[in-house]
């Protein structure tokens, strides 16, 4: 039995255990084959999803039975009672014509495998040629339910990882053509140049496992950062995964964050796994953390101290090996001198803080960006590539940029768009955009001088 609870917990695909717990208990029951079917609600019909073969010599069998509402009521309460039947059992005769794909000769012993909530399998065990179960069969048999059942269950999580990868990367590859990008690990305009130094700290940190605090104003690239240290640190193969604080309600956050359990709150219809063990063995990126009301705090200051959480309604803490990487565009000191940022909570954050500095004050990267963007933006609308003119960054270059990064993205796609892929009409792109930045009652620039000029708010 030791032996077949290794291989059925071994989280391998159903057929291959099932293969290899039948010539573990061949030397104890004697048997040529076993088989494993599965009940699919969806369908009201058993399939068999693993045969494990003593020999060769067993002829195909049907692979599905569909079963009636009668059949499948009475399967149920066969389940529920998890009675192991043996062939000629009049008792149970419905059920076994059921569950035993036509074509089966010989001895036989069938089990019920509990499932997942309305799903459910049977375990058919069939006799080599000549041979008769007795009871002590049977009561290895009944042994043997509870290990098929796990590894069943096993093949059915296995299954849904595999569904869920599968339209992951469907989705990444979707998110990587819009953004017109083949993938996200490239390189970071401006690492050699008004990045370096910013780049320098990132190597210096991302081996480490310590939290990172990334400080500067919105649009300035904070995830880019944040992926750059994920991407060099030893968690690169896991998971990275962004959450901004400041868009989820406070009394989502929770919930979000740490999960939830079934039944803990009303509409909580199922078990709810939060960002933290989603992330685990990778990186969780705290996008605007300054924003989290004073209950979250504590909760993320006990993660960051000793790993652990607790879902909404659990009962048992659970360890999570995440690398926390924390961003803001606030004063946090300030908010907790006035008590609306913990201190102890700043000062586990701030491990390795690094700023990053606005875009104003790293001009020499705007033209490397704005071929970037222009680059991206003529793949994304299927336009033919134009690189900004010497005079296109004349302008780049004389603007301010509240934005940061983020406004140059748009205004390339603005100018990308407006010029049709014959040129980037970079003046037009930029002609609302000094409106929002200039003194009360200043001329507004660009094409059409004074013109819808107003005052800013």
């Amino acid at each position: 039995m030791l032996d077949v609870w290794r291989e059925a917990c071994r989280h391998i695909e159903i057929g291959e255990s099932t293969e290899i717990i039948t010539r573990v208990i061949a030397p104890h029951i004697p048997i040529q084959c076993a088989l494993v079917r599965r009940f699919d609600p969806a369908s009201s019909a058993l399939e068999t999803v693993a045969v494990g073969q003593i020999d060769d010599e067993s002829a195909a069998l049907p692979r599905r039975s569909v079963c009636s509402a009668g059949q499948v009521s009475a399967l149920s309460a066969w389940v529920t009672a998890g009675e192991v039947v043996r062939s000629g059992d009049r008792r149970r005769a419905d059920e076994l014509g059921v569950v035993v794909p036509k074509g089966v000769r010989g001895e036989l012993l069938c089990g019920p495998l509990r499932g997942h909530e309305l799903t459910f399998g049977v375990l058919i065990l069939i006799g080599s040629r000549g041979a008769r179960f007795d009871g002590e069969h049977v009561q290895l048999a009944r042994m043997l339910l509870e290990p098929f059942a796990a590894a069943l269950e096993n093949d059915r999580r296995l299954a849904e990882l595999k569904t869920l990868r599968e339209a992951a990367e469907a989705e990444r590859r979707s998110a990587l053509g819009r953004l017109g990008r083949k993938d996200l690990s490239g390189p970071i305009v401006g690492a050699d140049e008004g990045l370096r130094p910013v780049m320098d700290r990132v190597a210096v940190v991302a081996r480490s496992d310590v939290p990172v605090l990334l400080l500067g104003e919105t649009g300035s690239g904070k995830e880019v950062v944040a992926r750059a240290i994920h991407q060099k640190s030893a968690r690169h193969g896991g998971p990275f995964i962004r959450v901004n604080c400041g868009a989820i309600p406070p009394e989502l956050i929770d919930s979000q964050l740490f999960g939830h359990e079934r039944g803990s709150f009303t509409g909580a219809v199922d078990t709810h796994h939060g960002w933290f063990e989603r992330a685990d063995r990778g990186t969780l990126f705290l996008d605007e953390v300054g924003e989290l009301p004073p209950a979250a705090q504590v909760r993320l200051l006990r993660v960051l101290q000793d790993g652990y959480i607790e879902r909404i309604g659990g009962k048992q803490p659970i360890h999570v090996d995440v690398r926390v990487v924390a961003a803001t565009h606030r004063d946090l000191p300030a908010l907790a001198r006035v008590g609306r940022f913990r201190d102890d909570l700043w000062f586990r954050l701030a491990v390795f803080p690094i700023a990053l500095p606005p875009l104003r004050e790293r001009v020499e990267d705007i033209p490397a960006l704005a071929c970037h963007f222009a680059e991206k933006a003529a793949t994304r609308f299927g336009l033919p590539l134009v690189m900004p003119t010497p005079e296109d960054l004349r302008l780049l270059r004389a603007y301010a940029w509240p934005g940061n990064v983020r406004e140059l993205s748009a205004v390339i796609d603005r100018a990308t768009l407006l010029g049709n892929g014959r040129r980037l009409e970079v003046g037009l792109a930029l002609g609302a955009a000094p409106m929002l930045t200039q003194p009360a009652g200043a001329p507004a620039a660009g094409r059409g001088g004074t013109r819808g000029a107003r005052r800013p708010d």
